[in-house]
């Protein structure tokens, strides 16, 4: 299967399928002498595993991370990263009348249609199970980046119909709620909206905000690489995932030149925006202001109500989904959109270095 492999520089290649015997992820281009233990990928791994609160799948997974090779006496050697997570809590027997039948909402007939074969058991490669390696890949990437002043941090703005109040935005909150929301308020209305979508065999879909700072101007590129372009791509790789935006994003189309341009001004001897609609970017290049993208989540397909489909011998069927899924995945997913944000800049950033000849010449001579 292609497509497994994402980066050019900072690469990183996942496999493993929900219900095989592991997860993993190869990271190669890492730079040597990064210190790094498997408590470092460990912190990530648990924002997004399961069985955390009553909104998520009650599969019981530690989802402990093992680091392979890569790492010797506590730092990075240069040489491929490689990480493992065991599978240690599938249930295949939930999942095998799905091989008759499609899902609606799921790649079992996309699946199909281009394989000729499919792995039902949990979805195999699209289950979003798959983003443990994304997850313990991003953690390396985003250590990295704390190398250079760079933060990252996501949450979510709104579940089904609830939406944050700006006013009341409190990042630590998102840590302490089971929803991520960064407002109490809407974190409790978001909790009693999916007991009313649990109550009624249904599921909910939402948005993920991210915030990058720290990044310098000049990262990304002006044409097929820009730097929003290449998160667009890495957001949209995730499952689920249906909708991007960067600053105002669709907003802008509403908008107009003399309200939507950010202008610039002197801080002491440097340049900055008195505003940020672009969201960090211009020309597909960072403009030293922080990034801001969002992730729009569709509802989780799996749900326990009566759905129609057909099955593979070409009859109209009705089914219901069984087994232990997540009413909304949103809250796991995060950190995912947080660590592929992070292995989107880190690996421009390293394309980057050579984008100019005197710092070419800067960094050879000094060595």
């Amino acid at each position: 299967m292609a497509g497994s492999t994402f980066g050019r520089l900072f690469q990183v290649t996942t496999w493993g399928e929900s219900h095989g015997k592991g997860i993993g992820v190869v990271v190669d281009g890492c730079p040597a002498g990064l210190p790094l233990t498997e408590e470092d990928i460990q912190i990530y791994l648990d924002r997004r595993k399961p069985g955390q609160s009553q909104f998520t799948t009650k599969r019981n997974e530690a989802d402990q991370v093992e680091i392979l090779s890569g790492v010797f006496e506590g730092k990075t050697t240069g040489t491929p990263i490689s990480l493992m997570v065991h599978n240690t809590d599938q249930r295949s027997r939930d999942y095998g009348d799905i091989a008759t039948y499609y899902r609606p909402g799921h790649a079992d007939y996309t699946f199909d249609e281009k394989y000729g074969f499919r792995d039902y058991r949990g979805g195999g490669r699209s289950s979003g199970r798959e983003t443990i390696g994304r997850v313990a890949a991003g953690a390396i990437a985003a250590k990295v980046l704390k190398e250079f002043g760079i933060e990252l941090r996501a949450y979510t703005t709104a579940i089904g119909p609830v939406q944050i109040d700006r006013a009341l935005f409190d990042f630590e909150e998102s840590l302490r709620n089971p929803v991520a929301m960064p407002d109490v308020q809407a974190a409790e209305e978001a909790q009693n909206f999916l007991r009313h979508c649990i109550k009624n065999q249904d599921s909910a879909g939402g948005i993920v905000e991210c915030e990058i700072t720290g990044v310098p101007a000049g990262i990304g590129d002006p044409v097929f690489e820009k730097l929003d372009a290449n998160l667009a791509k890495a957001v949209l790789s995730i499952g689920a995932v249906k909708g991007f935006e960067i600053g105002d994003g669709f907003a802008a189309a509403t908008s107009r030149g003399s309200a939507n341009n950010d202008a610039f001004a002197m801080d002491g001897i440097n340049v900055k925006k008195e505003t940020n609609h672009s969201g960090g970017t211009l020309g597909g290049i960072s403009d030293g202001s922080t990034i801001v993208f969002r992730a729009a989540f569709k509802p989780t397909p799996s749900i326990s109500r009566t759905q129609k489909t057909v099955n593979k011998d070409g009859e109209d069927i009705e089914i219901s989904v069984h087994g232990r899924h997540d009413p909304i995945i949103v809250p796991r997913a995060v950190v995912v959109v947080e660590c592929m944000a992070s292995l989107t800049l880190l690996d421009l950033m390293m394309t980057g270095m050579s984008a100019r000849l005197d710092r070419m010449k800067d960094f050879y001579n000094e060595n």
